[in-house]
């Protein structure tokens, strides 16, 4: 006779699966995206394959750079903007969106094969231990680090560290017998997205943006109010040329700026698991902004169309340019258990028109990742012909002005690329000019004494006949097969560009854009565009007649 107790054992059994199922599922909601083991679809079979290597193959295999291998040929089946980020880029990537890094905080450059300081950051630890521009790293703590490139030293890697911790740096100073030593603390270090805030003219005031990181709209309102509440302008040019994009939030804040009104639709996002999200104006802008333009180019991306396709669709303001990238498409990181990342496509961007920003990437990776060559090869860059428009993907403004969707932005006003900036004896030159002014500042100190930028940008002006031979010979002593003549009207781009470049030593970043602005077609059309009586009128053919 079995023990009453044996009755109860299936019972107890199945409770305890169903406790098991309950909790199973509960976990299940909050489980991560990307799950182990197999199921029906034989999502398992890659792991499989994986052990049998491990196991059986003939000699010893990288298990990393398979596992690293097999993620990136699946990633490749999807979109071209889903893509693995290894452990090793991840700080660096995040550095940059975060706004802040740890370090001494220096920019330098590699001279001579030597890490050169270009300038201390202002407010950093290397400013106030007093590193100075010229001045040249020997030793690290007690390792000589000159021979930079002969013994593939990385200076960032020397220089980075946890904040608190100290650095024994001995410099050679340009005219100083002895060397100098530091020890510096490494201290939080910002990295700023906007290069260049500062008054074009009385009326109109310029922000150029180099991506949307954390700190971009804090950044922004400070250029607002320094240049249009304190400087009195009325009218604002925001320059995302080359910005690739980046936080979306920071891009829809700034756009509240540019609107008075409450709850305008600025972009909104929608995917296949993803519910549509709809990012609207707060209507709480600081300043009276009247005029408004956005520069874009064929490097302008993501963030920097949604802004440029909410400013266009609103008919809040003009831009001017040529067609942005093309990237529509909205990633979520979700981070891997070895600390690298997965980069993922959740959803689309699309304007307040509804026109989505993404071009298309059907005739796969390649085709994708070299329109660029096409659209020169094609002429439309310079201005040979039109941008492809797809007459099937028309919207229309709030005006009631035709744009198109399926490519990026289109720009109210076109503005041809300069080809003949491709040059090659240009580029070498001008790819000599930052290793240069060390010697050049060293040879004429006078440069030092301009006591404002106004006074520099109205009275100093290179001798491109001295400078030309000194570049000259550095180009020879980097490129083998020489360098062929300047073409005469390349030596006003060359002066510009030298120009540009000492006022950044001497002053700051903004300087620098500063200087360019000058003879900069884009900035140069804009401004004429903004002195109409309606520059939207002025920028859009055949807008009277709408």
């Amino acid at each position: 006779m079995a023990k009453p107790t044996n009755i109860w054992t299936p019972l107890l059994f199945a409770a305890t699966l169903a406790i098991g199922l309950f909790i199973g599922y509960r976990l299940q909601s909050n489980a991560p995206l990307i799950a182990s083991g197999t199921d029906a679809s034989g999502g398992g079979r890659v792991e499989e394959l994986l052990r049998f290597i491990e196991a059986r193959y003939v000699d010893e295999a990288d298990s990393d750079k398979l596992h690293e291998a097999a993620i990136e040929a699946v990633l490749a089946e999807l979109d071209p903007h889903s893509s693995y980020i290894p452990a090793d880029e991840l700080m660096a990537i995040n550095e940059s969106m975060e706004g802040n890094f740890e370090g001494i905080g220096i920019e330098f450059l590699v001279v001579d094969d030597t890490i050169t300081v270009v300038s201390a950051l202002p407010g950093g630890p290397s400013e106030a231990a007093g590193l100075r521009s010229g001045d040249q790293v020997i030793m690290v703590e007690d390792s000589i680090v000159t021979g930079v490139n002969e013994f593939g030293i990385d200076p960032a890697s020397l220089m980075r560290g946890v904040r608190n911790t100290d650095v024994n740096i001995t410099v050679r100073r340009p005219g100083e017998t002895e060397l100098i030593g530091f020890n510096i603390t490494r201290a939080p270090i910002p990295v700023y997205s906007v290069d260049a805030a500062y008054n074009l003219n009385e009326t109109t005031s310029y922000v150029k943006i180099n991506r949307f990181s954390a700190t971009t709209y804090d950044e922004f309102v400070k250029a607002l109010e320094e240049n249009m509440e304190q400087g009195g302008t009325r009218n604002l040019v925001i320059d995302l040329r080359d910005n690739p994009g980046g936080y979306l939030q920071q891009a829809t804040k700034m756009l509240s700026q540019l609107f008075t009104q409450k709850d305008q639709l600025l972009v909104y996002t929608e995917g296949r698991n993803s519910r549509r999200m709809e990012y609207e104006t707060d209507g709480r802008a600081f300043y009276n902004i009247q005029n408004v333009a956005v520069l874009i180019d064929e490097g302008s991306a993501s963030a920097s169309e949604i802004m440029a396709g909410a400013v266009q669709d609103r008919d809040r303001g003009i831009v001017v340019g040529r067609r942005s990238f093309g990237k529509g498409l909205v990633q979520e990181q979700y981070p891997l258990s070895d600390g690298s990342a997965l980069r993922l496509t959740v959803a689309r961007y699309y304007t307040p028109s509804g026109r989505s920003i993404q071009r298309s990437y059907e005739e796969g990776e390649d085709a994708y990742r070299s329109e660029l060559n096409r659209r020169f090869d094609d002429g439309e860059l310079t201005g040979g012909s039109e941008a492809l428009q797809d007459s099937s993907k028309i919207f229309y403004t709030n005006s009631g002005h035709p744009v198109f969707g399926g490519g990026g932005i289109t720009p109210d006003y076109f503005v041809p690329l300069d080809t003949s900036l491709n040059n090659e004896a240009f580029l070498r030159l001008r790819q000599q000019i930052p290793a240069y002014l060390f010697q050049y500042i060293r040879e004429h100190p006078e440069v030092k004494n301009f006591a404002t930028l106004n006074d520099y940008l109205t009275s100093y002006r290179p001798n491109l006949d001295e400078i030309l031979p000194a570049l000259t010979q550095r180009v020879l002593a980097d490129y083998e097969d020489g360098i062929g003549p300047l073409p005469a009207r390349l030596r006003p781009e060359l002066s510009l560009f030298f120009r540009a470049r000492l006022a950044r030593q001497l002053f700051d970043n903004s300087a620098f854009f500063q200087v360019l602005n000058e003879e900069d077609p884009v900035v140069l059309e804009t401004l004429r565009l903004m002195e109409q009586p309606d520059p939207m009128i002025a920028a859009r053919p055949g807008l009277e007649e709408n």
